[in-house]
This record gives structure tokens, C-alpha cells and sequence, in this order.
């Protein structure tokens, strides 16, 4: 009987020590089975560099009025936007493509036209000259190329002002527009994008 007994107390202590040891490994997890940490990252966007356009960066996110006012090779155009009364226009939503003249593009015209240009009583005809430049939409320079592959070499554009200019392909891998009057200018920097449009800078005043 006292074996009996003892034999009953040791497969009890026996299963005991199992279920303890069972529980134990449930509650417990091997060091090397651990989910790792999570590592946090961080995205990394290179910043594209604005262009520059007169010593000036051109904030694509602000309007062509207000890029073309910081820069310098513009001053006149702005000045003349100004005596148009077009700020407003230029500011608005568009979007629009500005074909912009630089300062040495206004040089070509003879000093006294241009003064009298500036004047109240020539603000239509200056108005007329300025919407010349300025297509309705945001045309890039591959744009353009697009039209004038699909048109034989020479895109037409319609602009604000009502009339039309041509662009077709120049030397050097550069567009030229040529005016109502024959006249031709070249693209010297494209593709400056602005809140409201794009800006293509050219080197000759356009005339309609």
C-alpha cells in the first residue's frame, strides 16, 4: 500500500511539473523568434532647383507677374504690363503661355516709340502689342514642338490679342516665332513654370 501511495504522489508532482512548464512556454517567446523593432524612415524628395531668370528664382508657385517682377531682365516688361492696366489680367487663373521680352528685346525699338508707348494715350496700342504675346493655356516648349511636327514644321499659335504667331524650328536646337509683320524672335529660355501658366523668354518685341 505505501508504495502504491508513493507511486501515485510522484506521476502527481510529475504532471505537474509538465503543465508548469507548459505554461511557461506559452507565456514566453525565444529571444532569437523576437519581431524586430520597427525602423522608421524617412522619404527623401530631391528638390528640383527653381529656374532663374534675371538673377532671379522663379517660383513656380507664384503668378508670371509676380515672378516676372523680381526679375531683372524683365523690368521693362513689367513696367509696361503696369501701363497696360494687364496686372490684374496676368494675375488671374489663365493658365496662360507668356512669350516675355526681355530688357534688350525692348532696346531694339527706338527709344522714342517706346516712351510714347508708355504714355495713357497710347495704352491701347501698347495693350494690343503685350496681348500679342500671350496664348490662352499652358503651352511648354515640347508642346509647341508637338504642334509643329503635327503641322509640317511650324506651329500656329492663336493669341489673346486675336492674331496669330508662327513658331517653327530655328538653329541650334532653338524655336523662332515670327510675328504678323515678318518680324522673328527667339526663344532664349523655356519653359518657366509659374502658378498660372508657363513663360518662354524671347529676345524680340512681337508685333501684331
Amino acid at each position: 500500500m505505501t508504495n502504491l501511495r508513493n507511486t501515485m504522489l510522484i506521476a502527481v508532482s510529475g504532471a505537474a511539473l509538465l503543465a508548469v512548464a507548459a505554461c511557461g512556454n506559452q507565456n514566453s517567446t525565444p529571444a532569437d523568434t523576437a519581431a524586430p523593432a520597427p525602423v522608421e524612415t524617412t522619404a527623401m524628395t530631391p528638390e528640383t532647383p527653381m529656374p532663374m531668370v534675371g538673377g532671379a528664382a522663379m517660383d513656380p508657385a507664384q503668378t508670371i507677374v509676380a515672378n516676372a517682377s523680381k526679375a531683372s531682365n524683365l523690368s521693362t516688361l513689367v513696367a509696361a504690363v503696369q501701363a497696360a492696366g494687364l496686372v490684374d489680367t496676368l494675375n488671374g487663373a489663365g493658365p496662360f503661355t507668356v512669350f516675355a521680352p526681355d530688357n534688350a528685346a525692348f532696346d531694339k525699338i527706338p527709344e522714342a516709340t517706346r516712351t510714347a508707348l508708355m504714355q495713357p494715350a497710347k495704352k491701347a496700342d501698347l495693350t494690343k502689342i503685350l496681348t500679342y504675346h500671350v496664348v490662352a493655356g499652358r503651352l511648354t516648349a515640347a508642346d509647341i514642338a508637338a504642334q509643329a511636327q503635327a503641322d509640317g514644321g511650324t506651329a500656329t499659335l492663336k493669341t489673346v490679342q486675336g492674331e496669330e504667331l508662327k513658331v517653327s524650328a530655328g538653329p541650334n536646337n532653338t524655336w523662332v516665332i515670327t510675328d504678323a509683320k515678318g518680324g522673328k524672335s527667339t526663344i532664349t529660355q523655356a519653359d518657366v513654370g509659374q502658378s498660372n501658366g508657363v513663360v518662354h523668354v524671347v529676345d524680340t518685341v512681337l508685333m501684331p
